[in-house]
């Protein structure tokens, strides 16, 4: 009899909506050859008491903020201790990289005159970053809080108004402001369920937002696919 192929790694995905998707970085890990292990701990799931089963992890986004009371951000916040500790690939997009970034001690908050980031809005690698490869000069932003630069991590990409957009902790933890993951439907849908803040300072209308895309997005696809090669490579399935 031929052996049996080896299973496919699980990537630990995590959400924070009961209508969140895992978007063009789900499509992506599953063609590269890893499976999704979805977890929501808003609705009541549980994460992982080690990631021996796992060969990373993704923290995804959300519209609440790393800064709140509520039992499921501060136990989260604290559960980031294992994949830190187990030197696992880690990943926090945007309220993950917040989390990310209170966890090691920096501070997340909202910028000091009130401006947001959400649109497209221009980005600039630092040298680190450059070194370990080609940055989008323009990326999509959602959010009203950015967060300090932990004490040991690398600064990986900078912008005007929110400059810690990306970084590095370590070997295997990093963490990025902006969003890459958006299908053209999520947009859509980010579009017209978060229409109320596009009144918010510094925030572009929707019709920039998918105009946008239009432009800069396949920049911004190239990139993730690089990117998350970078963190968490080719699994050996056999």
């Amino acid at each position: 009899m031929p052996p049996r192929p080896r299973p496919r790694p699980k990537i630990l995905i995590v959400l924070h909506q009961e209508t969140s998707s895992p978007g063009r970085v789900g499509h992506m890990l599953l063609e590269e050859g890893f499976d999704l292990d979805i977890r929501r701990p808003p609705l009541g799931d549980e994460l992982p008491r080690t990631l021996d089963g796992h060969a990373g992890v993704v923290v995804f986004g959300g519209p609440m903020s790393a800064n709140d009371e509520d039992e499921f951000v501060r136990r989260e916040t604290d559960w980031l201790k294992i994949p830190l500790k187990e030197n696992r690939p880690f990943l926090g997009i945007c309220l993950g990289a917040q989390m990310l970034a209170n966890h090691l001690g920096g501070k997340v908050e909202g910028h000091g005159d009130g401006l947001v980031e959400i649109g497209w809005y221009p980005l600039k690698a630092t040298d680190a970053g450059k070194k370990l490869l080609h940055w989008p000069e323009m990326v999509y932003q959602f959010h009203r809080e950015g967060f300090s630069l932990p004490k040991e991590a690398t600064l990986l990409a900078t912008a005007e108004t929110y400059p810690n957009q990306a970084f590095r902790y370590g070997d295997n933890a990093w963490g990025i402001q902006f969003h890459g993951e958006l299908t053209r439907v999520m947009m859509q849908r980010w579009v017209v369920r978060g229409a109320h803040r596009f009144e918010l300072p510094g925030a572009q209308p929707g019709r920039d937002h998918l105009g946008g895309r239009l432009i800069w997005d396949m920049h911004l696809k190239r990139w993730l696919s690089e990117f998350l090669g970078l963190i968490f490579g080719k699994p050996a399935v056999g």
